[in-house]
């Protein structure tokens, strides 16, 4: 994909894909309620896919992936049917949940993944779900996959998280829900609490406060009617490409904006960008709003890891921004980053210097000192779409011209993330 502009003037509105993390959830916690959910403006992408794909395999009727989404729900004793392989594809949170789910039930499955996904840890799930009493068996010499799971006669739990995780968070309050049995999470720092609100729109009891979350197991789920609002993660591709405009505005409809997911924002602001929120809405478990983005002098910043949490999937495009601000920034305490679709640290450092820019690595993060000199060259993204959505936004900016290889893996999240950057960029 080449650019080559002169200067980037940026216009419009859109509306990005669905939520993908409330997307995965509506899904499943759908299947376990009593009666039917309605999900609106679900994603339809390859990682919900391999979502909707293991839950059919487990014997629930999950229809296809369309607009306005009708999910039958079977209630929490319903016994998911006892297969041999679920197949997540490149979806670490369908796997990372999905064991959880399987883990509440007399039942056994086997979780496979593409080369990526085989690659990812999954013993900081594994291990408590095992404390909780699911036998776990991971097949071969690395943490990944494949593994085993066999569920059935959890008893109740009260874990600290080790590192800071949404992943495993829900997986061990999905698994108490399945389960029926009481869960105690501890967390040394707040992570995106989107199965927490869904639980509780469904009449779970679970209470939130002091770095805790206490789940009372459900004997029953209330149906969802839910409306899924735009991905953050996919919205901060756009307010990075207005960042970083020469003149313009876009507005982003019905982004979603729940705190543990907006950290960009924040970051976006320090440096110098205009970002207004408006026509907030609070109505639904998930709080939404339009974004507009307005370009401004740009500065570096000091992103550390008491946010990362917040913008752990928006660092390699935060990153992209900062190759074009004054001065340095410093992204520290994200070593999760390398366990990721790819090494995103170091395939981000990578591909900073290939193109012109002056980038260190270091063990957590990268320091990145902004240039306003053309950049060009060929960008390797390992597959990972967000590292292609990344440095394809940086490539739409004035002076650069550059070549994203493999620029279909976008589909993982935001099949038309190419139309929708042609249709604001120019």
């Amino acid at each position: 994909m080449t650019r080559g502009r002169s200067r980037l003037a940026v216009r419009g509105e859109l509306r990005v894909p669905g939520d993908k993390s409330v997307s995965h959830r509506a899904l499943m916690f759908g299947c376990l309620a009593d009666g039917t959910t309605t999900v609106r403006g679900i994603l339809r992408s390859a990682d919900i896919e391999s979502t909707a794909g293991a839950l059919r395999a487990l014997g629930w009727p999950v229809p296809a992936l369309a607009p306005e989404l009708m999910v039958p729900g079977s209630g929490l004793s319903h016994l998911p049917s006892p297969i041999s392989q679920l197949d997540c594809g490149n979806s670490g949170t369908s796997t990372r949940l999905l064991m959880g789910l399987v883990a509440g039930y007399p039942v056994k499955a086997t979780f496979t993944g593409d080369e990526s996904l085989s690659r990812r840890p999954m013993r900081r799930v594994a291990k408590p779900l095992v404390d909780m009493g699911a036998r776990i068996t991971i097949h071969g010499d690395r943490d990944g996959l494949p593994l085993t799971v066999e569920g059935g006669g959890l008893r109740a739990l009260d874990w600290t998280l080790e590192t800071p995780s949404a992943q495993v968070k829900s997986a061990l309050l999905i698994a108490g829900v399945t389960g029926g049995v009481a869960v105690v999470i501890r967390e040394p720092a707040p992570t995106r609490d989107h199965t927490e609100r869904m639980l509780r729109s469904q009449g779970a009891a679970i209470d939130v406060g002091s770095g805790m979350i206490v789940l009372d197991p459900p004997t029953r789920l209330d149906p969802l009617n839910i409306t899924v609002p735009g991905d953050p993660s996919s919205a901060a591709f756009f307010a990075a490409l207005a960042a970083m405009a020469d003149v313009g505005s876009v507005t982003i409809r019905d982004v979603g904006l729940n705190p543990g997911r907006c950290g960009f924002i924040a970051v976006l602001r320090r440096m110098g960008a205009r970002v207004d929120i408006v026509d907030r809405n609070d109505a639904g478990p998930e709080p939404l709003g339009d974004l507009v983005v307005r370009p401004v002098h740009l500065s570096g910043t000091v992103i550390d890891g008491d946010e990362v949490p917040s913008l752990i999937d928006e660092l390699p495009v935060l990153a992209c921004v900062a190759a074009r601000a004054s001065g340095e920034t410093i992204i520290a305490g994200a070593a999760e980053l390398r366990v990721k679709e790819s090494d995103r640290i170091g395939a981000v450092v990578a591909n900073l210097r290939a193109i012109g820019v002056d980038v260190d690595e270091t063990p957590d993060g990268m320091r990145i000192r902004g240039t306003r000199a053309p950049l060009s060259g060929r960008i390797d993204t390992h597959g990972d779409h967000r590292l292609a959505m990344a440095f394809g936004v940086l490539g739409a900016t004035a002076q650069a011209d550059l070549q994203v290889d493999r620029p279909e893996c976008v589909a993982v999240s935001y099949p038309d993330f190419w139309r929708d950057l042609a249709h604001v960029a120019s």
